[in-house]
């Protein structure tokens, strides 16, 4: 698809900074380089993005924003400092992504929204994580978005409503079962600035977790 073509279908202007890799441009160091880059519009389908290194129409990349995490794509059209990016994604992710833009373009509208809707939800460059119950088992699991009063996993375990655990350092108690997973509210709200670190995987102390269970 065009870029003019994809202006004239229904999408959201946002603006979202994140950074993405091409799959063959590398640092001196053998790495992927990683470029900063920003969304201007977007659908659950495609995005534009604009960028200071633009890639060739049919090359694929990984992007990373900070509203959406991970996406993966493949460039179908290109201008100056711009490109169309079509989403890789199955139809589970873009529903999600659909709700996500349905009120991230009503926050636009109402600037008060998201002191309704509470703590700032974000999504985690690394969504890998653990989730550890007070028996001391530990179980994977890919963080969906966190925010500093609670998160949101995806993994083959489904705790009951009320269960004490630690999702990476973080304890808390099972609120709300999802679509392969289930929401948890910290017993204290976190620090925004480490919430990154927190939530990564990491052994916890099952102790820790049981004096949760019986508070």
């Amino acid at each position: 698809m065009s870029i003019d073509k994809f202006l004239k279908q229904r999408a959201v202007n946002l603006v979202s900074s994140g950074h993405y890799t091409l799959s063959n441009w590398y640092d001196p160091k053998g790495r992927l380089r990683k470029f900063p880059c920003r969304s201007t519009r977007i659908s659950p389908f495609r995005m534009i993005v604009e960028a200071p290194v633009v890639g060739k129409v049919g090359e694929n990349l990984t992007s990373f924003f900070r509203d959406f995490g991970r996406l993966e794509g493949r460039i179908s059209d290109a201008a100056d400092h711009a490109f169309l990016l079509e989403i890789h994604a199955d139809e589970v992710m873009r529903e999600r992504m659909a709700k996500k833009l349905v009120w991230l373009e009503q926050k636009q509208r109402d600037s008060k929204l998201s002191e309704r809707r509470g703590a700032q939800r974000i999504v985690p460059e690394d969504p890998c994580s653990a989730v550890t119950l007070a028996d001391g088992t530990s179980h994977d699991c890919l963080v969906v978005d966190m925010s500093v009063t609670g998160v949101a996993v995806e993994t083959r375990i489904l705790p009951k409503i009320g269960t004490p655990l630690a999702v990476g350092a973080c304890i808390g108690r099972v609120v709300r079962h999802l679509s392969g997973g289930f929401a948890v509210r910290f017993i204290a709200p976190q620090s925004q600035r480490d919430l990154d670190q927190l939530i990564v995987r990491r052994n916890f102390w099952p102790s820790a977790i049981t004096a949760v269970s019986t508070s």
